[in-house]
């Protein structure tokens, strides 16, 4: 008896690092479970291309960032263990072996699936220029005299010429040349004599700004046929070096450290500090080489000499480097019969086109579910706002805006008209800082008053104040959400807001933007948890009520969406809610450091994970409350950077309607069975096996959901045209 107490009495200490799964691993599981998509025979054959185009632009990001601040932290002697208990030696490691693989299988897949099954529908690469016929060739030519040879810049390196500065991310060809032993022609360059040939380097850079993708004439067969650019440019480099023999040339592509740190207690200015350090993001330290397969050792030795990289950072390619190009290839028209059918976002029911938004605001709270339900809302709010005299000032954060976005556009309308129009315009918003300086340059020209961030954090909040003049007084009306302002990324990303004139959260809204433009921190809060002070405490809070529920019995389940969780805190709770019986139910896109299976948790928690044609990027957070549920939203995902080092914002669903549709959500989402892939103990992903008649795909019934819920719309709002006429005849004859 005694023993069995003291079992029961001990407490499993959950903050060792056997708990937890390395951070960086998890995310190359995560880009495995995109190149699966790409893998599904079950998928249209050109979203298979576009997201195999997915899984070679997130690895660019990764290495840019993680991988690049992986060397930093080697480079600087920093042995520090990750909550995993690994080095960063050990990471970077890990890492290398795990990325080979990765490229390997993306090339395996291009190359034995996907390059086949294009020829079987029409439509041939033509991997190689010397494959081309006679007339190809002469298209080839001319297309290369009319549009790419005025663009290139041909570079030798010899004595006089060093070795060029190669930009991040750019596709080079790179050759050796030997001079032309012309009878009576002065050569005007010294040159190196290479293992008793006279050899030199010579480079040429791919040009960005033309099309990479270059469609030939239509064979015999009607057979569609393209050619990448640099097979082009390849074939004709005699042209670029007049002087000189081709001996060899190879593509080459490298990747470069961006991951800048700014010093911002030091910046006077911290746009022009930001747009100093953005230069520098082209010539940042080498990282990765990445070679076309069979490259001539002396041609390599030369670039991974200049280029100062490590052998394992080098990475052969038996195919054409940089496949991002499948995303423009996507783009090809003709091939619609093998892309999905395009989603056209649905309107939102409880507003119309013409409304007026904020009378529709005061009836009931409204939910946005995107992209299965139009954008439009939010920007008509903005644009509503602008050109209302009621209307006295609009606040807004900004992390991420489209190209030529709609809600910059009324801001500045906005600000034209009068109104006082605060903005905070994130500048260290990652890759976006250029686009984001613009914007905040425009903002300001058309007179709002712009914020650039705060110093030491990145301001990731989506959050909308509009302060309006009424018959009853000043009124506020708040758009909160889990997505970035973005009307061009909200008809891809899965993300949900809502619009609503709580006078709380109106009251919490002004107290938000104070703080961003004033550094006070209120007293409290009515509804909204902020981080970095205030957020992970909440989350902290919320997990071990539900284990305290637990423990004296009560109902206690904890569902959450994100996109990803790593920090170490949150996962220490949610294996101790487990432990004591808490049902834990975990939807994460991307990261996962938690593991299942662990010992004690009596596999109370389940990870899944989506990927699907659109990107999950909502996070909503479901609490049992012992059978009083809440429900939350939030611009946050669980890791320490967005609950210790950014301003986010966590919000509750109030409205007993809007809980359900949120709840809903998460319930479908559970449902699926086609697309969700489960985390195992070992850390890898396994879908289930099903049948047929079991396959629930999340996403698809969304979009018929919504659908329907519009046709149901337009047949009602069709017999009340109907209808009217009818009516007024009736009181004519009367």
């Amino acid at each position: 008896m005694g023993d069995k107490n003291n079992k029961s009495d001990t407490k499993t200490d959950y903050s060792k690092s056997v708990y937890y799964y390395n951070r960086e691993l998890s995310w190359l599981a995560f880009n495995h479970r995109v190149l699966g998509e790409a893998r599904d025979r079950d998928i249209p054959l050109f979203e298979r291309i576009k997201f195999l185009g997915i899984t070679a632009s997130n690895l660019d990001e990764f290495f840019m960032v993680r991988v690049a601040s992986l060397k930093d932290m080697v480079n600087a002697g920093y042995t520090k263990k990750d909550i995993a208990g690994m080095t960063p030696t050990e990471q970077l490691e890990a890492v290398n072996k795990a990325t080979h693989e990765l490229v390997n299988m993306q090339y395996d897949v291009y190359n034995r699936s996907l390059l086949p099954l294009l020829a079987q529908n029409g439509l041939k690469v033509v991997e190689n220029h010397e494959e081309l016929t006679k007339k190809d060739c002469a298209f080839v030519d001319r297309y290369f005299q009319d549009n790419v040879y005025p663009v290139l810049t041909p570079m030798a390196v010899d004595s006089s010429r060093p070795f060029p500065l190669i930009r991040n991310k750019s596709l080079n060809l790179g050759a050796l040349v030997s001079r032309k032993e012309v009878k009576g022609r002065r050569h005007l360059f010294n040159k190196k004599s290479v293992q008793g040939k006279e050899l030199e380097f010579a480079t040429v850079q791919v040009p960005s700004v033309l099309p990479r993708i270059v469609q030939l004439p239509e064979s015999f067969d009607g057979t569609r046929r393209v050619i990448l650019l640099e097979q082009i440019i390849e074939r004709n480099m005699d042209k670029l070096f007049l002087n000189y023999n081709i001996e060899c040339a190879f593509s080459f592509r490298i990747m470069r450290n961006a991951d800048f740190v700014l010093e911002e207690e030091d910046a006077q200015d911290l746009l022009k500090e930001i747009e100093k350090q953005l230069k520098k993001r082209q010539w940042g330290q080498a990282i990765r080489l990445e070679v076309e397969d069979g490259i001539q050792k002396r041609l390599l030795d030369i670039i991974k000499k200049e280029l100062m990289i490590d052998e394992r950072d080098i990475y052969s390619i038996p195919g054409p480097l940089d496949l991002t190009f499948l995303m423009k290839m996507y783009g090809l028209e003709g091939f619609d019969h093998l892309k999905n059918r395009p989603y056209m976002p649905q309107p939102v029911p409880e507003i119309e086109p013409d409304d007026d938004i904020f009378e529709k605001i005061r009836e009931q709270d409204i939910l946005l579910h995107h992209p299965y339900q139009t954008f439009t809302p939010v920007v008509d709010f903005i644009k509503q706002a602008a050109r209302d005299p009621q209307v006295l000032a609009i606040k807004q954060t900004l992390y991420r805006v489209s190209g030529n976005s709609p809600i910059i556009a009324a801001l500045a309308q906005a600000a034209e008209n009068g109104k006082q129009v605060s903005v905070l315009v994130e500048l260290k918003a990652r890759f976006d800082e250029e686009n984001n300086i613009v914007w905040a340059k425009k903002l300001e020209k058309a007179g709002c008053h712009v914020i650039y961030g705060l110093v030491g954090l990145k301001t990731h909040c989506k959050i909308t104040l509009v302060v309006r003049r009424e018959e009853e007084g000043i009124r506020r009306y708040v758009h909160l959400g889990t997505g970035n302002y973005n009307d061009a990324t909200a008809k891809l990303y899965t993300d949900l807001g809502i619009l609503t004139c709580n006078e709380a959260i109106g009251e919490d809204a002004t107290a938000v933007f104070n703080m961003l433009s004033g550094y006070s921190e209120p007293l409290g809060w009515n509804h909204l948890a902020l981080a970095p002070l205030w957020l992970k405490d909440r989350f902290l809070y919320l997990i071990n009520r539900e284990r305290e529920n637990a423990a004296g019995g009560s109902p206690a389940r904890i569902i959450a969406k994100m996109n990803s969780l790593c920090d170490p805190d949150i996962i220490k709770a949610l294996y101790e809610a487990a432990a004591v019986g808490v049902k834990i139910q975990l939807i994460v896109r991307g990261i996962c450091c938690l593991r299942t299976g662990v010992e004690g948790t009596n596999d109370n928690i389940e990870v899944r994970s989506i990927v699907g044609n659109f990107l999950e990027h909502a996070r909503i957070f479901y609490f049992e409350n012992a059978g009083d549920p809440e429900i939350y939203m939030a611009s946050a995902d669980w890791m320490p950077r967005n609950l210790e080092r950014r301003v986010e914002i966590l919000f509750p669903v109030l409205n007993a309607e809007l809980k359900e549709k949120v709840l809903h959500v998460l319930d479908v989402q559970l449902c699926d069975t086609q697309k969700a892939q489960f985390l195992q103990a070992d850390g890898s992903y396994h879908k289930l096996e099903k049948r047929e008649k079991d396959l629930h795909n999340a996403q698809e019934e969304f979009c018929k959901e919504y659908m329907a819920l519009a046709s149901i719309k337009e047949k009602e709002q069709q017999q009340a045209r109907t209808f009217k006429p009818e009516v007024n005849q009736s009181i004519q004859n009367n």
